[in-house]
């Protein structure tokens, strides 16, 4: 499975970026598709996750500002980041969690080598 993110970059503070990452692979069904980001000096942390069912979660510091969407049958997951801030520079690593192969594989996780967002002040 390989996970192909595209969308990052700079942009001043207050503006908008839309992150998007497709999976291809032999995939059946993926629980999980979502973003976590990784600051210089910071441990990774959730960004933002939507289930196959389409039950969001965002992390705190991101509520209200992003939105995390997701195309089933593209597999592929879309976060529009709006009213960004300088605190939001990281590179962003899409995931892919609970990616089945058949009905009757193991799960497995995946994830993408990550893009970078640069927020100017």
């Amino acid at each position: 499975v390989q996970l192909q993110a595209s969308g990052g970059g700079l942009v001043q503070a207050g503006g908008s970026l839309r992150l998007s990452c497709a999976a291809s692979g032999p995939i059946f069904s993926i629980d999980y598709l979502g973003w976590y980001r990784q600051a210089p000096g910071k441990e990774r942390e959730l960004v933002a996750r939507v289930t196959s069912d389409g039950i969001v979660k965002y992390g705190d510091s991101v509520q209200g500002r992003f939105t995390i969407s997701r195309d089933n049958a593209k597999n592929t997951v879309y976060l529009q980041m709006s009213s960004l801030k300088p605190e939001d520079t990281a590179v962003y690593y899409c995931s892919a969690e609970g990616v089945y192969f058949s009905i009757s594989s193991y799960a497995r996780d995946f994830w993408g080598q990550g893009t970078l967002v640069t927020v100017s002040s």
